[in-house]
């Protein structure tokens, strides 16, 4: 019930993302008042506000500093159609997810531009096959500001970022694991300790798979997290993890409901803000009062809800 939109995205949203880049390239109750999504957010960011923002160093690089073997991770197969016509492979049937391409150079005219010069055309080698591959990218004279490839995921950034990750320890703040074998989400517990193990190439759209062990019981899983070149919200590192416990930033919730709300769970008595950690914010909220005090309704995917009595939860359905 806890799992949000931006949890189930790295699984859906690749083909979404491709689909975008190559065209551009009542519930039935009767209520007082309705808070809106809006007054939801407002306060899940004063709360968010409460755990301590530890951003990364940012990796920044472009075009003109790459240097001749700077290596790419190929995200997805779909990297095929951002790829000049040439001889000697056929783009339909070729498979490079997963393969490593070196780049050999960046040029404005020759043999592939076919007379268009608003193209400039990036050369790779396939470390696998040897093969020299022609990507393209439109309007050359902005070739300052291109710091990112879609569907190629920079090594160099890779790396940036588990020198600073890899051997610490931080606390997850999203119960959505994936299995690091199969990548198939799991449930998980948030909150708690892990040690960074890794960190490798993700995907078109999350570039990052963050692998670590829980401090308490040693389980392994991994989450999928953006870089600081990313257009996508909500996934970056200060969203995914914590330095310090943010139990400490609750301490009138007691050890019985943190060990609850860690494991995304509920009991009849648990306040607002115990049932918003553990669950996070619902889609919508309903208020009525009535001759026992204020009647206050959550609701959440999938017909599960909360029934809050003067601010304790009273009854739910998950």
């Amino acid at each position: 019930m806890h799992r949000s939109v931006r949890d189930i995205l790295p699984s859906i949203a690749v083909s979404a993302m491709f689909c975008l880049l190559m065209a551009s390239c009542g519930t039935g109750i009767e209520v007082t008042e309705h808070v809106t999504d809006k007054d939801v957010q407002r306060v899940m960011d004063k709360i968010d506000t409460r755990q301590p923002a530890v951003t990364l160093e940012a990796y920044i690089d472009s075009l003109p500093a790459w240097k001749v073997g700077k290596r790419f991770w190929v995200a997805d197969d779909r990297v095929t159609q951002m790829l000049a016509d040439t001889d000697g492979y056929d783009k339909d049937t070729l498979h490079l997810a997963g393969h490593v391409l070196t780049y050999q150079g960046a040029s404005k005219s020759g043999l592939f531009l076919n007379g268009d010069n608003r193209r400039l055309y990036i050369d790779f080698e396939d470390e696998e096959t040897g093969s020299y591959l022609h990507y393209r990218v439109k309007a050359p004279e902005a070739s300052h500001a291109i710091s990112s490839l879609p569907m190629l995921i920079d090594l160099d950034m890779v790396d940036h970022v588990a020198r600073q990750l890899v051997g610490k320890e931080f606390y997850v703040r999203t119960p959505i694991w994936y299995d690091t074998q199969t990548e198939q989400m799991m449930d998980g517990r948030h909150f708690i300790k892990v040690r960074i193990d890794s960190v490798l190439p993700g995907n078109a759209v999350l570039p990052l798979r963050v692998l670590f062990t829980t401090a308490d019981t040693g389980e392994h899983a991994m989450v999928w997290m953006n870089d600081n070149l990313s257009t996508m919200l909500g996934r970056d590192f200060d969203a995914m993890f914590s330095v310090a416990n943010p139990h400490e930033s609750y301490p009138t919730i007691t050890d019985a409901n943190w060990e609850r709300i860690t494991r995304g769970q509920v009991v009849e008595g648990m306040t607002k803000e115990e049932c918003r950690l553990a669950l996070g914010s619902p889609k919508g909220i309903s208020e009525r009062p009535d001759q026992a005090g204020m009647r206050e309704y959550w609701y959440y995917d999938g017909g599960a809800y909360l029934y809050f009595v003067d601010g304790l939860l009273s009854q739910f359905r998950k």
